[in-house]
């Protein structure tokens, strides 16, 4: 993207699912870093009344609310991961609105630079105008284990979960930076704090890429 030196360096925040992606952004807000959130905004353009909910209830349906007229987010979760078809069309409702926000905010911030957490981030996922991505890794099977333990789902679900998603070989060709969240809470503290040194050298503006 065109930047000026005024603007904050944009590093796009990735992982599989389980992954530790939410526990790596508390790591860097802790630090003072601001985090965006791809699932936070998602979850304000569903609020009713929205333009959004509108639109999902009008491709699945008024049995994915809740009594109140929220949406049932577990059962919509376990209708999208049970047909592709339906995953795809739930993103095509959601995501041109998610990046959107996501830009609109994240071109405002007034910080040297700001994580933009998007679990969903691939080569054609529109993001483009980010500077650097930054990946949380773990192996599937870690992934696997977390997934059940975490939410309460089958195995069979967290499976059909993690095989929608990017697979961890093309995630990890999409990385400018790496963090292995399989080790201890110091080993992870560590690698935070030398990628905060790092971005924050890189957002002076004289190792801008």
């Amino acid at each position: 993207m065109d930047t000026s030196p005024s603007d904050p360096l944009l590093v796009a925040l990735t992982g599989g699912i389980a992954s530790g992606k939410s526990t790596v952004a508390d790591r860097f807000a802790a630090l003072g870093v601001p985090v965006l959130d791809a699932d936070v905004v998602a979850r304000e353009l569903v609020e009713p009344p929205s333009t959004a909910l509108e639109a999902i209830v009008g491709r699945f349906g008024t049995g994915v609310l809740q009594p109140d007229g929220r949406l049932d987010r577990r059962r919509l979760r376990e209708r999208i991961f049970a047909d592709p078809a339906e995953r795809l069309a739930l993103e095509a409702i959601l995501h041109p609105a998610i990046r959107h926000t996501l830009r609109d905010r994240a071109i405002a911030l007034p910080d040297a630079y700001g994580l933009i957490a998007i679990p969903l981030l691939n080569e054609a996922s529109g993001y483009d105008w980010v500077d650097r991505v930054l990946v949380v890794d773990a192996p599937r099977a870690v992934q696997l284990e977390r997934l059940v333990r975490r939410d309460g789902l089958s195995p069979a679900l967290a499976e059909s979960m993690l095989d929608a998603q990017l697979g961890r070989e093309r995630r990890l060709a999409l990385a400018d930076d790496v963090i292995d969240n399989t080790g201890t809470p110091a080993e992870l503290d560590a690698q935070v704090h030398r990628l905060h040194a790092r971005y924050l050298e890189l957002a002076t503006g004289a190792h801008r890429a």
